[in-house]
């Protein structure tokens, strides 16, 4: 993120309804409590609905009682409400950030696959499990677009929710007429990487942050690419070539080397490989660009994608976090401070920007109106954007290398026709996506085979399509 010059003069608080769809979250909720708090500029309500009433009750109670705490800036009312139709009534912002059971849908987008052979390193995005999330989340954002054209039709919607590109391209197919972009960090690890490359590469740099990278930003959610970055005027990617020879070997690790490490380490193997066969670097963290092409995940073994310094995520580490919970009911009980701290996230200084306070430049997802010249017109991409009182303009990025779009469009095309797919309850059509997919290498009987056998585990939450007359489910 980079702060534009231009700025208001100081005036009284700016006072905004804030509706949170996913508002019992532990997780992205506590975030925006957290930065809400120590902002001095905004005010207003935060009416919180979820489909857990009780979780976002205590979201509001914590929330409005840590806005009494002395080292609170932010004057904020939290409230929770039993109907998303009360929550987002009147909003000038909207944020969502929703997660389905994981043990009744994630899990087996995980799994099941890994039985026919495939793996995944997140699965949220693309690939079977992206596939199946993308499924389950069109209706829901249908019915989010929907409520925000009966009850804010001129608030900003901010989304958090994977698979990003999907949902984001949902709320716009619902209402065209709709504010929206979505916001993913991903790209705050690239920058953390070239600020690193350039206090090794660069005499005067020392202590040098990750928002003073300056980057030209151009793709889709998790697939995005960095074709220019510098730093105070200096050109960080003719520094590139020397970096990617102090990395090699690539692949550098062996099978078993990281079983010690995090699930979500991250050596960005992959990005510098993808620069090395591409010329762009690969902008987002390995787990996710391991994803969009076939050749990273053809493996046997789990251990043997350790190659390229990452880990699988099993579904493990998807349900057994009982943290949250238990952190709660001790933030509630006193037994523990929340304290505050610099979250890193960029959505207050984004509400800020549209409120006319501070304008700002970073990325967002955002419909392509020509930022993409070579990507389709209306697709959700990833580029610069500047944020302002007027909205949001996003930045001219430039084409893709050839190769390079090639990957991209076949993403975008997937994402396009489970969009189709899913506003017209057609799996048929979902399942061409599914065999679109490029990890998705088995025999399409056996893929036909995986689909139904995902489709069956999650019906509950597929009953938004035609589940009757489905070729695809007849065997």
């Amino acid at each position: 993120m980079h702060r534009l010059e231009e700025r208001v003069p100081s005036r009284s608080r700016s006072s905004v309804k804030i509706g949170y769809v996913g508002g019992g979250s532990h997780g992205w909720a506590h975030t925006l409590i957290n930065d809400l708090l120590q902002c001095d500029d905004l005010a207003g309500t935060v009416s919180l609905y979820d489909v857990d009433y009780e979780a976002a009750e205590q979201n509001a109670r914590l929330a409005n009682g840590l806005a009494e705490r002395s080292d609170a800036n932010g004057a904020w009312t939290f409230e929770a409400r039993r109907e998303v139709d009360d929550a987002l009534a009147d909003a000038d912002f909207v944020i969502c950030s929703i997660q389905d059971p994981v043990g009744e849908t994630f899990v087996h987008d995980i799994d099941v696959p890994q039985e026919y052979g495939i793996y995944q390193t997140v699965a949220d995005t693309v690939g079977p499990g992206g596939v199946l999330r993308s499924l389950r989340a069109i209706p829901q954002y249908r019915e989010i677009a929907a409520t925000v054209r009966e009850q804010c039709p001129d608030a900003w919607v901010i989304n958090y929710t994977n698979p990003m590109t999907v949902c984001t391209r949902a709320l716009y197919e619902e209402f065209p007429d709709i504010n929206a972009i979505g916001l993913c960090h991903e790209v705050f690890g690239t920058q953390r990487l070239l600020a690193d490359i350039a206090e090794r590469y660069v005499d005067e740099a020392e202590d040098v942050a990750a928002d003073e990278i300056d980057v030209n930003v151009k793709g889709i959610n998790h697939f995005t690419w960095v074709d220019e970055a510098y730093w105070n005027g200096h050109d960080l990617f003719q520094y590139l070539d020397r970096e990617l020879e102090e990395r090699k070997p690539i692949p550098g690790f062996e099978p078993g080397e990281l079983n010690d490490e995090s699930y979500w380490t991250n050596h960005h193997q992959i990005a510098f490989d993808l620069y090395d066969r591409f010329g762009v670097l690969g902008a987002a963290g390995d787990r996710h660009l391991a994803e969009f092409v076939p050749w990273y995940l053809d493996i046997d073994e789990p251990e043997e994608i350790q190659r390229w310094g990452i880990r699988l995520t099993p579904s493990s580490a998807r349900t057994g976090d009982s943290e949250g919970p238990a952190k709660m009911e001790r933030y509630l009980s006193g037994d523990e401070e929340f304290e505050f701290t610099e979250s890193g996230e960029e959505v207050v200084d984004i509400m800020r920007a549209l409120e006319g306070l501070e304008p700002i430049k970073t990325h967002v997802n955002h419909p392509n109106r020509g930022q993409t010249p070579d990507l389709p017109t209306g697709a959700v991409v990833e580029t610069n954007a500047v944020i302002t009182g007027g909205g949001v303009a996003p930045i001219t990025a430039g084409e893709l290398p050839r190769e390079v779009r090639s990957m991209v469009l076949t993403a975008v095309h997937n994402q396009e026709t489970l969009i189709e797919a899913g506003f017209a309850g057609d799996l048929d059509l979902a399942f061409q996506a599914f065999l679109n997919e490029p990890l998705v290498t088995i025999q399409r009987d056996e893929a036909r085979d995986l689909f139904a056998d995902l489709v069956a585990l999650e019906r509950d939450y597929l009953r938004d399509y035609d589940l009757e007359n489905a070729d695809v489910l007849e065997g």
